[in-house]
């Protein structure tokens, strides 16, 4: 039995993600080698972007990563459940409700006010747990969340004052990094110096320092530091397209269904809600079991969504369902749109013959970044891990 079957069991809806962990092991070992001598921190949030966060865990750690970080504390929880151990960063502030969690966990916290800190040792002192490594975060410009530079030093004197906490981190995080040309990265950069300058002056600056996501871990050398946090490269895309190229990527993650139907539409008829697509021709229509509960955005034809059928690229027509979608697969009289048939394999992202459709595309179409077109897709679609750990061995 295949991992596609396992994962969609009898009967099931013949739609799944293809996730080849061995690609993201390659990527891991690419961007290790590049930002060496610094540590690589593969982040996991969101489910690894829609990828599976346990075994692209797996897949990082064997492959040289030494962190790992999720964005709240009950994303680590499977990661510690499975036998994880590595070191998981939790990139922001945890609530009062994740003190606890976070403790018994051993998570590594991020914080930024005094009351997360007092909060955080308190939940130490409950636990008996004896200390508890901290991340400093200072915002430095992008205003979401962080100490103001100016406070940074108070908040490090009083994380000092914990008996149950140590800083062992200082970061910032850049807000257009993934822009090489724009300055405001060095006036980040500028900012974040000055913090660290005036932590060490004051005796209190932590043994890792970290600034680099994944634009400036390719881009900017001078602020890969101690580790860098490395996301979208994980998975092998780009964080932009002006930074392609920078490492040898392999895109990890194939999104594909079977054909639930083909029907020949005649000409003049309108196709799915609103009918706004009228058939030019006789047409050829296959219907995939794929709608916007699934990822795909309900505007999708509009914007010239294709998928790979038969090798070949074809128009995604008529507005994308809940569950369905449509696609135009030729003139009823061409042999080749007659061949279509149920069952066949239909790409949405990934390769297909010597074709490819790339979630950078898809952002390119709708106007977004392909971080949000690999995390758009749903819980309900199964993830089929093909690879490296896929067995769930491992770290």
């Amino acid at each position: 039995m295949t991992a596609v079957d396992t994962a969609l069991g009898a009967g099931g809806r013949p739609v799944w993600a293809e996730v080849d962990l061995e690609a993201v092991a390659a990527n891991v070992r690419a961007l290790c080698g590049v930002v060496a001598p610094a540590g690589l921190c593969a982040v996991v949030k969101a489910d690894g972007y829609g990828h599976g966060a346990l075994a692209v865990s797996r897949a990082a750690l064997g492959a040289g990563a030494s962190w790992l970080a999720v964005a709240m504390a009950a994303e680590a929880v499977p990661l510690r459940e499975a036998g994880i151990d590595a070191p998981v960063l939790v990139l922001a502030e945890p609530s009062p409700g994740e003190h606890d969690a976070v403790v018994a966990l051993g998570l590594r916290p991020t914080v930024y006010t005094r009351q997360g800190i007092e909060g955080l040792a308190a939940a130490v002192a409950r636990a008996g747990a004896g200390t508890l490594p901290v991340h400093l975060k200072v915002d430095t410009g992008m205003h979401r969340v962080g100490a103001a530079t100016g406070d940074a030093r108070v908040l490090a004197a009083a994380v000092a004052e914990q008996p149950e906490l140590v800083l062992e981190g200082l970061w910032t995080h850049c807000a257009v990094a993934d822009q090489p040309a724009h300055p405001f990265t060095t006036v980040q950069a500028r900012r974040f110096a000055a913090v660290v300058e005036e932590l060490s002056l004051a005796g209190l600056r932590p043994p890792l320092v970290h600034v680099a996501n994944s634009a400036a871990a390719l881009d900017r050398p001078e602020l890969r530091h101690d580790l860098v946090r490395c996301g979208i490269t994980v998975y092998g895309l780009d964080p932009s397209p002006a930074l392609h190229g920078r490492a040898p990527l392999r895109p990890a993650l194939r999104l594909v269904a079977r054909v639930s139907l083909v029907r020949t539409v005649p000409a003049g008829e309108g196709l799915s809600y609103g009918l706004v697509h009228r058939c030019a021709r006789d047409s050829v229509v296959a219907t995939v079991p794929l709608g916007y509960a699934d990822g795909v955005p309900r505007r999708f034809s509009e914007v010239g969504g294709e998928v790979l059928l038969g090798g070949r690229r074809r128009p995604v027509v008529g507005t994308v369902t809940m569950d369905q979608l449509l696609v135009d697969c030729g003139a009823a009289d061409e042999p080749l749109a007659a061949a279509v048939a149920p069952g066949d394999e239909v790409v949405l992202i990934g390769e297909q013959g010597d074709e490819r459709i790339g979630a950078e595309e898809w952002a390119e179409r709708l106007g977004t970044i392909a971080y949000e077109v690999v995390c758009a897709i749903s819980a309900r679609v199964p993830r089929c891990h093909l690879g490296a750990r896929a067995d769930g061995s491992g770290p």
